[in-house]
């Protein structure tokens, strides 16, 4: 038979509390795209960016892309 609320002691209470929050944070937190397959021009693509940036290379400022999409 289930409790209510009103039926449990603080420390019942706290470790429901404890354990909904746990739920869901992993929940949360956890990666959506967990057994997708990942595309082979796409993993290209990330391979050739983390070359890039091993080799020095550094993308497009933050200020010029804000320039270029925000209007003036």
């Amino acid at each position: 038979m289930a409790k209510t609320v009103a039926d449990m002691t603080p420390d019942e209470l706290r470790r429901l509390v404890s354990t909904v929050i746990e739920e869901k944070l992993a929940e949360l937190l956890s990666d959506p795209d967990v057994g997708l397959e990942l595309r082979e021009d796409v993993r290209r693509r990330l391979l050739s960016q983390r070359q890039a940036v091993a080799d020095g290379e550094r993308g497009e400022p933050l200020s010029e892309v804000v320039r270029r999409i925000l209007p003036a």
